[in-house]
């Protein structure tokens, strides 16, 4: 059955102590394994009856009750195959003094074959004589609520001598009582004392500040029982006496680092004194390890304060007076205040004094401390005061900062004098935010701290005004846009002590060079400043439409650079995209922008426009037909009236052909209106319209 005690359970675990009586009888802890190796009979030898008639040898007695109603099963194992074990069950909810005959008895003689015995699911006997050769007998239905008695016997012992433990097990479809495993009994996980030893098969270790030392073992029980009602904890020396619960650790004692104790925790009914679940424990061990703390006497120099030539502040916790890890330290003015744990120094960093003393409490979490002494001596500064400077380029992308070096700053100190920075003069005078390291320092425009301090920590603080020299770029050099077989002329301009570019030239100007970025370091005086430029393509003005109508073309155009200038032939050029009186049949319009580089050009079609239509059946201008510009792409037809209402669609379903009807009706004589739109194929799908008028001559 899971537990949730998160400490080692020893349910029933010995090998030399005997509950040989009845009414000393070891209560089971649910169904968890027993191991036991019983010796001797006790203070009684008891009536048995049944197959038990020749009395006890080396006994055991246990008590259970049933917690859910089932079958019960258990096999009883000799660790040595030549010993006999016989037992016997009595109740249920029977008492020492009447046990009567056992419902379940087995003296069977197995020796040397197969020691187990027990009860089983498919005997069907109830008892077993010896030398029967029946080791097992039959399950028991048991009821929840009910109490047993469990009695076993190493008869083989008493014969020979051969005294050998047993391991029981129990099975079936019923479960035993245990306050241990009743969540309404057991709320909280049981907690162990002391802490995990570094080899986790060794007991838990409890700290103890001098050894041997006296302890008051009550003090771990309410940490044990984190919170649990109705259970005891007792404390004993020997792991025999904690199973039993005899001979328990009463008043303080004296304890010591090399013996192992154990503690028993049961529960106590409060209704019923005699409920076998009380007789259950679980036990555990731990031991007791040395916990002093180890410190020792220091000592601190400071420079006297400004004012005050005699006083200084001392930074306690600075005072070296212990190497152990994971202890706490308090300050104190004196030793009566540090063993009292009154008149405390807070806080121990800044702690105002003369030549004389403190005094410092080390401890750790076990509550064990050491207190040690620190002397404190105000000595008087050895060095003068100067303002320092330094320069720093500005730093690529940032130009308002520089790094600096801070050690690069001039100073004059005596040997062993040791140098510190800091971004403030507070931070200087109480040693706080030290910059590290101080030879990469980014700063922008603005100051910082240098303390000096010699073999005794006495200082003086230096002012450095720090100074960022900002990078200088060329204001002429600017981004160039070239066709696309030309090349570019980059210049940076006078007034730089030198020139490198990423093609590799030092001169001020560079030549020849193609679309691309490049980038020039300019230097001026000790700093540098890196300047990108780039030299652009050409990017061509783009014709986005044609709109026709007769002999009249209009051109769009759109991108590139403007003005633009436009072409029917590549050779006259005119600042309108208007075109007009131009011929019918294929055209070639031509259009160039204000970088004058390559021009572009489009092929369109002015097409031959029928005016006027007669269809009257006699096969003369009967219907308008333009399926000869079935090539150009998306080529639609369409026919509106005077107020702009769509009547007709001429499209490749119907051959790009109309007749003069709309929806197969017949419409009025008059003029109409119609526009052509296509795609021209040959130049980027450029969309073209052509609008125009026509007459309608219809049957009257």
């Amino acid at each position: 059955m899971k537990k949730t005690v998160l400490f080692l359970l020893i349910i029933i675990s010995n090998f030399y102590y005997s509950q040989g009586d009845c009414v000393t009888a070891l209560g089971v802890c649910g169904n968890s394994s027993i191991t036991y190796s019983p010796t001797g009979i006790g203070n009684i030898n008891e009536t048995l009856g049944d197959c038990l008639s020749t009395g006890e040898h080396n006994s055991i007695w246990y008590k259970f009750k049933i917690a859910t109603s089932g079958t019960l099963t258990f096999v009883i194992n000799p660790a040595d195959p030549t010993v006999d074990y016989d037992w016997a069950v009595y109740g249920p909810n029977t008492t020492c003094g009447s046990l009567g005959f056992p419902i379940r008895c087995n003296a069977a003689t197995v020796i040397g074959v197969s020691p187990d015995t027990g009860l089983n699911m498919t005997n069907t006997n109830t008892t077993a004589a010896g030398g029967s050769l029946i080791p097992y007998c039959k399950y028991m239905d048991v009821i929840a609520g009910e109490t047993y008695f469990l009695y076993l016997d190493n008869f083989q012992g008493g014969a020979s001598t051969n005294v050998s433990p047993f391991t029981l097990t129990w099975g079936g479809t019923a479960s035993l009582a245990s306050p241990f495993t009743d969540p309404a009994i057991l709320q909280f996980p049981l907690v162990p004392p002391g802490v995990p030893a570094l080899n986790p098969s060794d007991p838990r270790e409890i700290l103890i500040c001098t050894n041997p030392t006296v302890f008051n073992f009550s003090s771990l029980t309410p940490g044990i029982l984190n919170g649990n009602s109705n259970f005891v904890v007792s404390y004993h020396n020997n792991q025999n006496d904690a199973i039993s619960g005899a001979n328990p650790i009463i008043a303080p004692v004296a304890v010591n680092t090399t013996s192992v104790y154990y503690y028993s925790v049961h529960y106590q009914d409060p209704l019923n004194p005699t409920n076998p679940i009380n007789f259950c424990r679980e036990i555990g061990k731990f031991k007791f390890k040395q916990g002093a703390i180890t410190a020792y006497d220091g000592s601190l120099e400071v420079c006297p304060n400004v004012g005050t030539p005699n006083i200084g502040t001392f930074n306690l916790t600075l005072a070296n007076v212990t190497n152990q890890p994971g202890v706490s330290k308090k300050y104190y003015p004196s030793l009566a205040s540090a063993q009292t744990g009154t008149n405390e120094i807070i806080p121990g960093t800044a702690y105002l004094s003369a030549n004389g003393f403190a005094y410092v409490k080390v401890s750790d979490v076990s509550g064990c401390f050491n207190i040690v002494k620190i002397t404190l001596k105000v000595v008087p500064p050895k060095y003068s005061t100067v303002n320092l400077t330094l320069e720093s380029c500005g730093n690529p992308g940032t130009p308002n900062t520089g790094t600096f070096n801070l050690t690069l700053a001039s100073v004059t100190t005596l040997p062993g004098a040791v140098k510190k920075y800091y971004p403030s003069l507070a931070d200087a005078q109480a040693g706080s935010n030290e910059i590290s390291p101080a030879n990469t320092y980014v700063s922008g425009n603005g100051v910082v701290y240098l303390g000096v301090y010699d073999n005794v920590n006495c200082y003086t603080i230096y002012k450095i005004t720090l100074t960022v020299l900002p990078p200088k770029y060329s204001t002429v050099l600017k981004d160039q846009v070239i066709c696309i077989d030309d090349r570019a002329t980059l210049d940076a301009g006078p007034g730089f002590d030198s020139y490198e570019w990423s093609t590799g030239a030092t001169t001020q100007a560079v030549s020849g060079l193609p679309v691309g970025l490049y980038s020039v370091i300019l230097q001026s005086g000790n700093c540098f400043a890196l300047q990108n430029v780039k030299v652009l393509p050409y990017t061509q003005p783009v014709i986005t439409s044609i709109d026709i109508t007769f002999q009249k073309v209009v051109i769009n155009v759109s991108g590139g650079k403007a003005p633009y200038r436009y072409s029917m032939d590549g050779v006259n050029w005119q600042d309108s995209n208007i075109f007009t009186g131009v011929k019918r049949g294929e055209q070639t319009v031509y259009v160039k922008d204000a970088n004058d580089c390559e021009e572009v050009e489009i092929e369109i079609t002015v097409p031959n426009i029928v005016n006027a239509i007669t269809p009257n059946g006699d096969g003369l201008n009967d219907f308008v037909d333009y399926s000869a510009l079935a090539y150009k792409t998306n080529l639609v037809f369409t026919v509106y009236d005077r107020y702009g209402n769509k009547l007709f669609t001429a499209d490749r379903f119907n051959d790009y052909k109309w007749d003069g009807t709309a929806g197969n009706k017949n419409i009025l004589t008059g003029n109409y209106w119609f526009s052509f739109t296509w795609n021209e194929p040959k130049r980027n799908n450029t969309p073209v319209k052509y609008s125009g008028w026509i007459l309608l001559k219809n049957r009257e």
